[in-house]
């Protein structure tokens, strides 16, 4: 069986020490970030535990930023998402799953292209 690593994109990353930060002082963001860790993990035991994003919905800025074939979504407390992208690791014994994006419903929505009613 293939080792499963989970790498941050710098965005992801960004917004997990923010996270990290106001955990301490905030119920809502201690919640995201519980979660989140814990979504990292069954990520870990089944790549495929996200939902799968149809190739055609893939927002853009991802395709031409990252250069990725596929995306998941994972869903989070208080209406956050969590996507990332399975790609082939530097070996043939590992499979990397890239955190492309933790983010907020308006941004979800702003970047697939939603629009409030």
């Amino acid at each position: 069986m293939k080792e499963v690593r989970v790498i941050l994109s710098p965005d992801a990353e960004e917004v997990y020490k923010y996270l990290i930060k106001e955990s301490k002082n905030s119920k809502i963001e201690k919640t995201i970030f519980t979660a989140l860790i814990k979504k990292v993990e069954l990520i870990k035991s089944n790549i495929h535990y996200g939902n799968p994003i149809e190739k055609n919905l893939i927002p853009k800025e991802y395709v031409e930023k990252y250069q990725i074939k596929n995306l998941f979504r994972v869903e989070l407390p208080n209406f956050w998402r969590l996507l990332y992208s399975l790609v082939d690791g530097e070996t043939n014994v590992e499979i990397i799953a890239f955190v492309l994006d933790i983010v907020d419903h308006d941004k979800y929505n702003k970047r697939f292209g939603y629009k409030k009613k």
